[in-house]
């Protein structure tokens, strides 16, 4: 947890880890895309926020918390 913000946003990539970006993006939270989606969607993982018309991102302070619950855990 110590390599993101305190404060801020994170695009997915960021924290689902893109191992193709150049360099590689570590995932945060090891799940893919779809795998994260729905559980926004069920409301297991936090709600975006949209911050432009193609730009949706996560509150740091957010994925903080569930990183802190340790939500995958129970997988």
């Amino acid at each position: 947890m110590n390599t993101i913000p305190q404060l801020g946003y994170l695009r997915l990539p960021q924290i689902i880890g893109n191992p193709k970006a150049n360099p590689p993006i570590p995932p945060l939270i090891p799940i893919g895309k779809s795998t994260w989606w729905a559980g926004v969607k069920n409301g297991r993982f936090p709600k975006p926020v949209k911050l432009g018309p193609r730009t949706t991102a996560w509150r740091v302070e957010d994925i903080r918390q569930l990183l802190a619950q340790g939500v995958l855990n129970d997988e």
